[in-house]
């Protein structure tokens, strides 16, 4: 079970929960008749209006191209775009602004660690280490990287339970070859949470630098990168309740001062010529071509939403839901919950017995409710568990219990159905 301290009735900490999903206008929509109960958070999080309105209002009131106009458009849009760094900044304790490098998403974001720390900075014959439990987007760069530059690609194990092995982490690091530690910081399969300030403690000590991909985690918990001793971070707009097409890079300034950039073209340049060219400072040098403008203005919207509910409310609000779900799934003859990490967020994936995950989530799609079923972008993990796909429930601020009891009713019916 989750391990995060549960509020007692009056709590601050408790949710208003009719005031958060107001703040969400697709969530009154019906779905087959039915009212929508969405429990897809994990693959792409519903908009709030405050979102939906900073974006609309970039492009009705102030819109132009930002860092190259001196026209009062360009400037006020400029100031919007930045803005943004200093939100993402603050909301993961970066001490400095310059660190933070918007990409397309958390992909992108690990395809730069990988292109310009790896390529630039490890040698041919070092080693990446990655986990079992890791997305695709953090395992098929660095096989890119390992074919390409000659760099050893070594998975760390994880434990019956969905927890990463620590002691198998540390022999990975013994012969001190390894240049990186690339690792979630939570499962989007198992939901569960990775001891970040320890992994990142073993990778120093043995002379290793340290990525997470906080693409979950952040949406769930709050993530200071200094405390954590980072060296990059890497997170998705669209999953914090931002739009798509924006996503961020935290690194170390020093070492992405070091690094060569990943993408060339206009603005990441210091100077041009036929003979050669300069870069930018950083962050800059990282960021070629015209930005994610509008984007990035409604992600900066997203962390204000985040920021004025707080962490601590919306960790035990999904604190909570975890574990009414757990209760409520595990209570389902033929149901099975992948996973018992004991420090869990707000992703449960489950099998059912004799059916497949893709009929179970059409079936639930009947129903009104949103899952996401398959093997979530991550096969190697599936194949560890000796499954070849699951459905998975995921919870976002705006999730309530009654849809965790409408999810559990309805999938009595649907074992019924099989049955």
């Amino acid at each position: 079970m989750n391990v995060t301290t549960r509020p007692t009735p009056g709590d601050p900490a408790l949710l208003d929960s009719a005031a958060i999903r107001a703040e969400f206008p697709i969530l009154g929509e019906t779905v087959r008749g039915k009212p929508l109960v969405f429990l897809d958070s994990a693959a792409s999080a519903m908009k709030p209006r405050a979102v939906i309105a900073a974006m609309t209002q970039t492009m009705e009131t102030q819109y132009a191209n930002v860092h190259r106009g001196l026209h009062w458009m360009s400037e006020r849009t400029t100031e919007a775009y930045e803005g943004t760094r200093d939100a993402v900044a603050r909301l993961i304790n970066a001490p400095d602004r310059a660190e933070i490098v918007f990409t397309r998403n958390s992909t992108e974001a690990i395809n730069l660690v990988a292109h310009s720390y790896g390529r630039g900075m490890l040698r041919p014959g070092q080693a990446v280490v990655i986990s079992a439990m890791e997305h695709h987007s953090n395992i098929v760069p660095w096989q890119m990287l390992r074919d390409a530059h000659g760099i050893e690609l070594r998975v760390a194990a994880i434990t019956d339970a969905g927890e990463l092995d620590l002691s198998a982490l540390e022999a990975l690091l013994a012969d001190g070859r390894v240049g990186l530690v690339s690792i979630t910081h939570m499962s989007n399969v198992l939901g569960s949470y990775t001891p970040a300030q320890r992994i990142a403690a073993l990778a120093h000590a043995h002379g290793a630098r340290v990525l997470f991909d906080g693409s979950q985690a952040v949406v769930h918990r709050r993530i200071d990168v200094q405390a954590l001793d980072a060296d990059f971070y890497a997170f998705t707009g669209h999953k914090l309740y931002g739009p798509t097409g924006i996503g961020v890079l935290w690194g170390r300034r020093e070492l992405l001062e070091a690094m060569p950039p990943f993408l060339g073209g206009g603005d990441m340049i210091s100077s041009v010529s036929y003979e050669r060219s300069t870069w930018a400072a950083v962050p800059h040098k990282f960021e070629a071509g015209t930005p994610a403008i509008i984007e990035a203005i409604g992600l900066s919207a997203a962390v204000g939403f985040v920021e004025r509910i707080g962490y601590a409310a919306i960790a035990a609000h999904e604190a909570r839901l975890t574990d009414h779900a757990l209760a409520r799934l595990s209570a389902i003859e033929g149901v099975h919950v992948l996973g018992r990490a004991q420090d869990r967020g707000g992703v449960v994936s489950f099998t059912l017995d004799g059916a497949h995950a893709h009929d179970v989530a059409t079936l639930l799609d009947r129903q009104g409710i949103a899952v996401r079923a398959g093997h979530h972008c991550a096969e190697p993990l599936m194949r560890r568990l000796g499954i070849d796909s699951t459905a998975r429930a995921s919870f976002g601020i705006y999730t309530t219990h009654a849809e965790i009891d409408t999810l559990a009713e309805a999938l009595l019916r649907v074992r019924e159905f099989f049955a």
